[in-house]
């Protein structure tokens, strides 16, 4: 990014405060837009992201601290400085741990004002450069270099580029850590939504109970604890893209006014009397099939049409294993920046045993694999520095038995589905045994994440 002509944005309740602020940034080669409150800086954000933002703390209504809080949900790498009469050291700290790039206090010094700013600037343009080597958007290339340069990534990359260009509602499947949410991100970036934000929800991470808050915002009063209004994730992605992650962990409930809300194209926050008109496009990711799971009447038939206008399938790292070398080079190369060594690459026997490996976790547990082998090599990564030997679940055998005549009026496919799901739940059963309902030892020992051992005991009813 370059920082002349940078984007800063000024929320402050004192006129005159902004005014000054916004002739020092002015002068200093960069441009200015104002607020005088936390809600106008919030809906400045969602119509146009800044490239930094300067925040009073102390504001009638939504106060600094809060826009920061939600600032840092939709754009995490957005620099924020607070400013603030009421400057102390353990104000100082809590603003650092709530994700201030920096803390100044009035009345400040105006060449310091600038360089805090620029510091500011420049630390994300590092970190830009860090994390995507390409820049921020997605084109061709940069998609390609972070998912690899086999076919399936070129079939992938077509799709996006197809439906980026229309508003369609998209669900992206794939197992857990294949790259769901860079794909998503990449529809968004291609799009005509791109200078709007991009806000991921990860579905199974929030309580039922506060589903809907969090979908919907609510307003002061609406319930207890409920002292200032607070924007939904709907009303934050405004104008541009809001990713709901692993959907099929919603609850049915949720999922029916989450469909309500796509339908009508408004949503209400908790306490209001009247709904908003929403201006967002969706897109889903799940580890789950989605067809299968409405079939099952896991998911609601209803809102999986609605979601599905167009789906991407990622393919498992097993499945596409042209793209391991090059990603496990990758992440090399980012190791040894990172750490500081020059680990040259990887004996013939490690690209073997990388090739041999299933990789249930996919690029995710790849990367992670490559990050610890760079840490305890010197000069080559051998086939000792893995840690990817696959082990051994005792005591779990049994043969699934096929009760009666099964065939009798159902078609194979119908007929493999129910065997599958029994054969499921009879491992995960034993599992759970083994492991003395301990669900996270149980997660480990079947190579999956904890939350979709969560999830697959919930759906079997296994207590």
């Amino acid at each position: 990014m370059n920082q002349n002509g940078a984007a800063i944005l000024i929320v402050d309740d004192n006129q005159d405060i902004c005014l000054l602020l916004s002739m020092l940034i002015q002068r200093a080669g960069y441009r200015s837009r104002v607020a005088y409150d936390g809600e106008t800086a919030l809906q400045m954000l969602r119509e146009q992201m800044p490239d930094a933002l300067l925040l009073d703390v102390k504001m009638p209504g939504i106060d600094g601290m809060e826009v920061l809080k939600q600032v840092k949900q939709v754009a995490p790498d957005l620099p924020v400085i607070l400013i603030t009469a009421h400057g102390n050291i353990a104000g100082s700290v809590a603003a650092i741990k709530a994700g201030a790039f920096d803390y100044l206090t009035k009345p400040f010094e105006h060449p310091e004002v600038i360089r805090v700013l620029a510091r500011a600037l420049t630390e994300r343009e590092r970190q830009q450069r860090l994390f995507r080597p390409a820049g921020q958007t997605f084109e061709n290339d940069s998609l390609r270099e972070m998912m690899g340069p086999s076919g399936a990534v070129t079939r992938i990359i077509c799709e996006v580029n197809l439906v980026a260009q229309s508003d369609f509602s998209v669900v992206v499947q794939g197992e857990t850590g294949s790259g769901k949410e860079l794909v998503s991100g990449a529809i968004h970036q291609r799009s005509c939504r791109a200078r709007g934000p991009f806000v991921p929800v990860d579905c199974g991470a929030i309580p039922e109970t506060l589903i809907e808050s969090e979908l919907f915002g609510y307003q002061k009063g609406a319930f207890t604890g409920a002292d200032k209004p607070r924007l939904g994730k709907f009303e934050t992605a405004r104008v541009g893209t809001l990713f709901l992650d692993e959907i099929a962990n919603l609850p049915l409930a949720s999922q029916a006014k989450l469909l309500r809300v796509l339908q009508d194209k408004a949503c209400c926050r908790l306490g209001a009397s009247q709904a908003m008109p929403i201006d967002v496009r969706l897109v889903a990711a799940s580890n789950q099939n989605l067809h299968d799971w409405a079939a099952a009447g896991t998911f609601r038939k209803d809102l999986y049409f609605r979601l599905n206008e167009f789906t991407i399938n990622i393919p498992p790292l097993r499945e596409r294993k042209e793209d391991i070398p090059y990603l496990a080079k990758r992440f090399l190369d980012i190791t040894n920046k990172e750490l500081q060594k020059n680990v040259r690459g990887f004996s013939e026997s490690c690209l073997e045993a990388l090739f041999a490996y299933n990789w249930p976790g996919n690029v995710r547990q790849l990367r992670s694999v490559i990050r610890r082998a760079v840490l305890l090599s010197e000069e080559m990564v051998t086939e000792k520095h893995l840690d990817i030997k696959r082990a051994p679940i005792p005591g779990l055998a049994f043969t699934p038995k096929v009760q009666g005549t099964p065939w009798r009026d159902l078609p194979l496919k119908e007929i493999v589905r129910r065997s599958v799901i029994t054969v499921e739940k009879e491992v995960l059963i034993q599992v759970m045994k083994h492991t003395g309902g301990n669900k996270a030892k149980a997660a480990r020992l079947l190579q999956i994440d904890y939350k979709t051992m969560h999830t697959k005991l919930k759906q079997f009813s296994i207590a």
